[in-house]
């Protein structure tokens, strides 16, 4: 199980973050535990709103939306929780709602005997407030008084039966967080436009997206460069033909789909009949729905809207159609800009077979399927085709993968959310 954390509390020298840093140390037996932290979260202002502009307060609503489950930690401050954390509440709640149907677990240290007793029942409240309505366990206080004595050099909890009731209580949360999420309604994921029909920053305006020449009339009207004309890219410079040597020289098939649901790239090294999934020079520039089959239009408006909307990062489907010598994923990655902006998709597909082979061969290991070696020929169970961001021809081959009631768990690093 996936969780994050975050830290009520914008200290340099916070006893909850150390508390935080404990559980994510000593239960990784129990789940996996990601801090988030809310230092450089601007102050709540509706008049200014950084909901889809700020880089911290994105990457906070996607963790949360992948999250199996939040642990929030507070400090205790005039009787109440911080401003800090209920800044960041207040954004998370505005324009942004991740904590909607969210299992949440509230805990808290104070220097104090009632460690943070009176905050805890404050944010129990708010957690429960119309735009926040997270699912917050309820019980099994953990309030851990006196803080400054109760961590040893190394950051360790030093009285057992403090960690064995904390145990307890993350136990019981990973209990409730697993049946909470099988009963929460999953959100519908908005509506694509996937006749890209709009515009995003880098859209190129004039310019047919659906024509067949579209990727000369576009390059002329931007005065795109090319041959041996330097790129200064985040990390290096290189030549627009070295971009291509190095694009062309991956082993599997590459595809960039904008924000605006408009096929831009796929790395041409190959004619579409040896492709995985067939792309056709004359696709680039066209929109999603020009490229995908009508019958699919659902699927690909399902998988956009997961990895738009920050639920997943990542979806990956295998695709037993191409036989059994071939082990082939399709991969929808989540791309973001700088600010932490939603930038599109990177759908790779890659054919892992042969690096499965070498592998084994330098391993001297075999695969297994329930305990008994099989040949290099066994494939998985069938399993949907997929291509939802560019590629599927009129043949309809490489269509996306039908809408299902929760995404695999390798489609959010491991969360199911």
């Amino acid at each position: 199980m996936k969780l994050v954390g975050i830290v009520g509390s914008n200290a340099e020298v916070s006893y909850n973050r150390k508390l935080m840093e404990f559980i994510a140390k000593e239960y990784k037996d129990l789940f996996t535990l990601e801090l988030l932290d809310i230092t450089n979260l601007p102050m709540f202002n509706q008049d200014e709103d950084h909901s889809r502009e700020n880089k911290d307060l994105l990457v906070m609503n996607r963790k949360i939306l992948q999250a199996d489950g939040v642990i929030i930690a507070t400090p205790e401050h005039n009787h109440t929780i911080t401003a800090s954390l209920k800044s960041a509440l207040e954004w998370l709640s505005f324009e942004l709602h991740p904590l909607e149907n969210k299992p949440v677990m509230v805990l808290g240290a104070s220097y104090y005997d009632q460690g943070s007793s009176r905050a805890q029942l404050h944010l129990r409240q708010i957690l429960d407030a119309p735009g926040v309505n997270a699912i917050v366990f309820p019980g099994h206080e953990f309030l851990l008084g006196k803080a400054k004595e109760a961590f040893d050099a190394e950051g360790n909890l030093v009285d057992d039966r403090t960690v064995g009731y904390l145990r307890m209580c993350l136990t019981k949360f990973v209990k409730f967080a697993t049946v909470a999420q099988s009963l929460a309604e999953r959100k519908p994921t908005p509506k694509e436009d996937l006749t890209a029909s709009g515009k995003c920053d880098t859209t190129i305006e004039g310019v047919d997206g659906d024509a067949d020449d579209w990727y000369e009339k576009a390059a002329e009207k931007v005065n795109a460069v090319s041959g041996d004309t330097y790129v200064k890219l985040d990390r290096g410079i290189l030549t627009v033909d070295q971009l291509n040597y190095f694009l062309n020289s991956m082993p599997m098939e590459l595809t960039y789909a904008d924000s605006n649901n408009q096929f831009l790239y796929y790395n041409y090294h190959k004619e579409d009949y040896e492709m995985l999934a067939k792309r056709r020079p004359v696709q680039v520039g066209c929109s999603l729905a020009k490229v995908h089959p009508e019958r699919v239009y659902g699927s690909v408006n399902w998988l956009v809207g997961l990895l738009r909307s920050g639920q997943i990062d990542v979806f990956r489907t295998h695709v037993p159609t191409h036989g059994p010598d071939k082990y082939v994923v399709h991969n929808y990655q989540a791309m973001y800009d700088k600010n932490g902006k939603y930038a599109g998709i990177n759908e790779y597909i890659l054919d892992f077979k042969p690096i499965v082979d070498w592998y084994l061969k330098q391993t001297g290991q075999s695969l297994v399927k329930n305990g008994v070696p099989v040949g290099h020929g066994y494939a998985a169970a069938p399993a949907p085709a997929a291509d939802a961001t560019s590629g599927a021809s009129d043949s309809g081959h490489g269509a996306a993968p039908a809408p299902a009631a929760a995404p695999a768990a390798d489609a959010t690093s491991g969360a199911t959310a």
